[in-house]
């Protein structure tokens, strides 16, 4: 017998214990998550000093400066698991401002469950993204890190005053370029902090890792930068660019320590 043949109430009736039998039926399934995240917080810090806007330090060089804007973006995370194969963050572009302490804390979502042995980044953006034009999010033109003129996106940008800097007491570095000769973009991979082998990631694990930036290391490197010498970079992409790029690619990221978030 179908429920057509049947008296309406009773059909209304059955109908609804069957739906209702099924409902319990799904919630008795098994969960199907299996991505988690990773949590990531920046802190700059000029040496072993906190970076604080406006502050006194000095360079490695022992030249004076104070910084008045800190800012840089980075993109294309990746993770390697212990069996060598990547995940990569699709849509991966952060942008960390020193003036805007909400965007120094962030989260990557969708990592997959599992153990992973490396952590990679790149500070700058892609070719692809630079000749998309300005966009949104990270990217977006309004965040002061676009440069309009030439249709490019500013990796890194560092400015403040220095007594040692021959253009009126202040230094002004905008790093940038993705086209040869003036390539700016630099990939890193910081260590694991001594003691921590691996990073789980699982249902009850979400691993924070807490990176330091060093304003120090944009001046120091295979390209030591005297202010007396260079205190700024040229309106776009430019060698001196290249040359902070270098330095800062050599050791300005650190992973200081990781909570593993249990």
């Amino acid at each position: 017998m179908s429920f057509r043949t049947l008296p309406a109430a009773l059909a209304t009736l059955l109908l609804g214990a069957a739906i209702g039998l099924t409902a319990c039926e799904d919630d008795d399934q098994p969960s199907t998550v299996t991505t988690g995240k990773i949590n990531f917080e920046f802190e700059n810090v000029v040496g072993s000093q906190a970076l604080v806007i406006g502050d006194a330090y000095s360079t490695l060089a022992g030249e004076q400066i104070t910084v008045s804007k800190f800012n840089y973006i980075l993109s294309n995370f990746q993770f390697t698991k212990t069996d060598g194969t990547v995940w990569a963050e699709p849509e991966s572009y952060h942008l960390v401002k020193q003036s805007d302490t909400n965007s120094r804390k962030f989260a990557i979502e969708g990592v997959p469950f599992d153990t992973y042995t490396k952590v990679t980044f790149t500070i700058g953006v892609d070719s692809a993204r630079n000749m998309a034009g300005a966009q949104t999010g990270a990217l977006a033109p309004n965040n002061d890190m676009y440069w309009g003129w030439v249709s490019g996106y500013i990796f890194l940008k560092l400015e403040g005053t220095s007594p040692q800097s021959t253009s009126n007491g202040v230094y002004s570095y905008h790093v940038g370029g993705f086209r040869k000769p003036y390539v700016s973009m630099r990939t890193v991979s910081p260590a694991l902090p001594t003691g921590v082998a691996s990073l789980q990631v699982t249902a009850s694990q979400s691993p924070e890792l807490h990176l330091k930036a060093d304003v120090q290391r944009v001046f120091a490197g295979p390209h030591p930068v005297s202010l007396r010498q260079m205190s700024g970079t040229g309106h776009g992409a430019d060698s001196s660019g290249v040359k902070l790029a270098i330095n800062y690619a050599a050791g300005m990221f650190r992973i200081d320590h990781v909570h593993n978030g249990d």
